[in-house]
């Protein structure tokens, strides 16, 4: 869905159903709601005025038409379109799996479109983000080349992250609070005989969050990261992993928790390194048989 469509549903079924619209119908008000530019709103605004639900008076204010408040039933849930972030997300694993084999692998757009149920463009965007990044290249008339998962590159990847998230933790350290630590330990909780590991992985993000440094965040938003992430994520499905990574959690939280610094540090550097094998281990894993 468009984005000025979902606006225009969003705030036509507010509007009909007696919920509260915004405090202020005017075009800066509703862009500040919906967290977007004017040209979707004004797109908006102007088909609920041709349907009636908004009123433009002649000095230019706008406002709910009395007569349409409350008369459409109950409020609905209108889903909200799925912004460029939600889109990497998505596309970062078919440029994960297409990674995992020998050879390199080309995703055509139209492939992509048909699966996702979107519009190509939607699918170009993302990849040209991609491309930005060196994860993929477009090569005319044959789609966006892929390449294998190097070994060299994810190395390099496993050095700089280890770099900056130590940093991170060393400039979060004022910023740390015990509540957050803690909860996040029995996020990742020892699991019981016969019970499932869990994993809360939330550790990363708040130390790079609360490290208060805008370019160490940048790094850790970027495609290039989102890759191997999400590589991580469908490397390290099986439980003895998942019960690994939540004990290296619990081995940084409780040093975390007790201010000894040094052992939080070299807790973060080896969960960091042991990742590396574990990505390796899904290279060998997705190889066909009998390759070398």
């Amino acid at each position: 869905m468009a984005l000025d469509k979902y606006i225009a549903q969003d705030l036509s079924n507010r509007i009909l159903s007696g919920a509260d619209p915004p405090p202020k119908l005017t075009l800066a008000a509703l862009a500040a709601r919906y967290e977007t530019s004017l040209t979707p709103v004004r797109a908006a605004v102007e088909a609920l005025i041709e349907k009636g639900v908004i009123l433009k008076r002649p000095n230019g204010r706008l406002e709910a038409n009395p007569k349409k408040k409350g008369r459409g039933g109950a409020r609905q849930a209108i889903p909200a379109p799925r912004t460029p972030q939600d889109w990497d997300r998505i596309l970062i694993q078919e440029v994960v799996r297409a990674s995992l084999g020998p050879k390199p692998v080309y995703l055509r757009e139209e492939a992509l479109a048909h699966k996702h149920g979107v519009g190509r463009s939607v699918i170009r965007q993302t990849l040209s983000r991609f491309a930005g990044a060196g994860l993929v290249d477009h090569v005319a008339r044959r789609g966006w080349r892929v390449h294998p998962l190097s070994e060299p590159d994810m190395k390099a990847y496993i050095a700089m992250r280890e770099v900056l998230e130590l940093k991170a933790l060393d400039l979060a350290r004022p910023r740390l609070n015990r509540e957050d630590l803690r909860q996040m330990l029995e996020d990742n909780p020892v699991p019981q005989p016969g019970e499932a590991a869990r994993l809360d992985n939330r550790l990363h993000e708040y130390l790079i969050e609360r490290s208060g440094n805008r370019c160490i965040s940048d790094f850790f938003r970027q495609q290039v990261a989102l890759y191997y992430s999400a590589l991580f994520d469908y490397a390290a499905p099986e439980a003895s992993l998942v019960a690994e990574m939540a004990a290296q959690h619990r081995r940084i939280l409780k040093a975390l928790i007790q201010e000894n610094w040094a052992r939080a540090r070299q807790a973060l550097s080896k969960h960091i390194r042991t990742q590396g094998p574990v990505l390796m281990m899904a290279l060998e894993r997705a190889a066909p048989p009998g390759s070398p």
